[in-house]
């Protein structure tokens, strides 16, 4: 933690007073499962204040930003920038990955680059720093790291992965475009879904998310990215 501590004094200006609200943000359930003797607090808590935290400022962005668009352009706006695959970007771009906590299993698997995983991390580190220093500090970490990669992509231009693939599929004709639920797991506040997507009944990808719906945009834009490669 006190690499992390410094990388946080040095990069954004972020020192936290209580260390362990910070230990506690990067700690992955898989880890405090593995040492339960010792009673450690794992960050899905966090994950549900940051979340709240992360959609109430992006949201005052965006309608500050873009007085004249319309309520359902701008939720679409938001749903890409708080959608799993961005912050997880955003936990990378931080180098979040080298400090979370991981257990051994979840290690060996590849949890260090699970998009869940470090989208997770990104709101719970939020959810920690509004604890630790109020919402002002969180105004101005999103700022640095967010807003900026924001207005560089320009999520001004959403991508509805759905609707591509079913432009696509459906070229020559109608065909049965089916999203079927594989996997859900995790506590209410802290869902995890696993969704596939199939034509005429035959499997073509499949996708992961916090909701049900961002599972299937992520099923599609696989099944896309597998088509256009030709396989």
């Amino acid at each position: 933690m006190k690499t992390l501590e410094k990388k946080l004094a040095g990069d954004f200006n972020i020192v936290f007073s209580d260390k362990e609200l910070l230990e506690t943000a990067f700690t992955h359930t898989s880890y405090a499962n593995e040492h339960r003797l010792l009673n450690i607090s794992h960050n899905e808590r966090l994950e549900f204040l940051g979340d709240a935290v992360l959609q109430l400022t992006i949201s005052r962005y965006l309608f500050d930003k873009y007085p004249k668009k319309a309520e359902g352009d701008l939720s679409k706006m938001r749903s890409m920038i708080v959608r799993e695959e961005s912050l997880a970007g955003f936990s990378r771009n931080c180098q979040f990955d080298r400090y979370i906590k991981l257990g051994k299993g979840e290690e060996k698997s590849g949890g260090r680059q699970r998009d869940t995983i470090l989208g997770d991390l990104f709101e719970a580190f939020l959810g920690a720093l509004l604890l630790d220093a109020g919402l002002k500090a969180v105004e101005a970490f999103l700022n640095q790291v967010v807003i900026p990669k924001v207005e560089n992509d320009n999520y001004e231009r959403v991508t509805d992965y759905k609707t591509a693939l079913q432009e696509l599929l459906q070229v020559d004709g109608d065909v049965l475009i089916d999203y079927e639920v594989l996997k859900e797991s995790g506590p209410a506040h802290a869902k995890y879904f696993e969704v596939a997507v199939s034509m005429n009944h035959e499997k073509l990808s499949s996708g992961t998310g916090k909701s049900k719906k961002s599972a299937e945009q992520e099923a599609a834009k696989n099944a896309l990215e597998k088509l256009q490669r030709g396989s």
